[in-house]
């Protein structure tokens, strides 16, 4: 059956002043100059792949991409509009949208230019190609199983799922990993590149990740932090080492043991103070 959204393999019926005609059981598709580099000749067999053109004609490419109906693969986002998606490049010359009902809801998580996504390709409602990222039960069949040795050491990967409970992603070698909302200062966007270090190997072969430095630079981190914000609030706020752990973290997004230890450093440097629950620049 011959389908849009397809490698195919057709005959060239003939040539025209656009290009050639092609066909395959019955079926004719239009391959057009600009789609080939190649001479052909009627008779000749040649391998394409097929998509509506604006008008709703069958077209054909010799570029053949890495992404088809049914197949999954990598493609880099070329152009985003908040009122309808992502267009990504899946290797051919036509891109495909990614409908912003499968991107996140909120907007500043959502993939930009040259980020890439984990799709396959599918139809709308009206019969339309679109780009679909990958599910958690596609992602589980393709991902390898990570080793022990991993563990503690750095890792890249992009990410494929984002969520206030963390962020999902395939890292190189085609591993899981999952950063709990605990070990990221930030909420990754899709399809962004992302380098942490394993925390944990589990016992399924995914990946535990963080995306905080070693506590020894993570306190140089959350100091700095704590600085500004004290400059921020005209030198004083209402925490100390003894606030709510929840409280610390809605105001800035570490654990209170993380908290503590970057007020430590800041006491034993003279610049800050605590009195009554508060803390003050000195």
């Amino acid at each position: 059956m011959i389908e849009i959204g397809t490698i195919q393999t057709m005959m060239v019926d003939r040539k025209i002043d656009t290009g050639y005609v092609l066909k395959a059981d019955m079926t004719e598709a239009l391959l057009h100059h600009n789609e080939t580099d190649m001479e052909l000749e009627a008779g000749q067999e040649i391998d394409v792949f097929l998509y509506q053109d604006k008008k709703g004609n069958l077209t054909a490419t010799t570029k053949l991409p890495n992404v088809v109906i049914d197949r999954y693969g990598w493609a880099k986002v070329v152009n985003v509009l908040p009122h309808l998606g992502a267009f990504v490049d899946i290797g051919t010359t036509k891109e495909f949208l990614v409908s912003k009902d499968d991107l996140p809801l909120f907007e500043n998580v959502w993939p930009k230019e040259d980020d890439m996504l984990y799709v396959t390709l599918g139809k709308d409602r009206k019969g339309r190609l679109l780009a679909l990222p990958a599910t958690e039960g596609v992602i589980l069949r393709e991902i390898e199983r990570a080793p022990d040795s991993l563990l503690n050491e750095m890792i890249s990967g992009r990410v494929y799922h984002t969520s206030r409970e963390g962020t999902a992603i395939i890292t190189e070698e085609e591993y899981r990993g999952f950063i709990h909302h605990t070990e990221r200062k930030t909420e990754p966007r899709l399809g962004e590149l992302v380098q942490g270090r394993v925390i944990e190997v589990k016992y399924d072969g995914t990946l535990n990740v963080s995306l905080r430095p070693l506590k020894q630079h993570g306190m140089h981190d959350d100091a700095e932090m704590i600085l500004e914000h004290l400059e921020e609030q005209d030198g004083m706020m209402p925490f100390s080492d003894k606030s709510d752990p929840d409280d610390i973290r809605g105001t800035f997004n570490i654990s209170k043991a993380a908290f503590k230890r970057a007020l430590g450093k800041l006491m034993r440097e003279g610049k800050i103070e605590q009195r009554d629950g508060k803390t003050y620049l000195k």
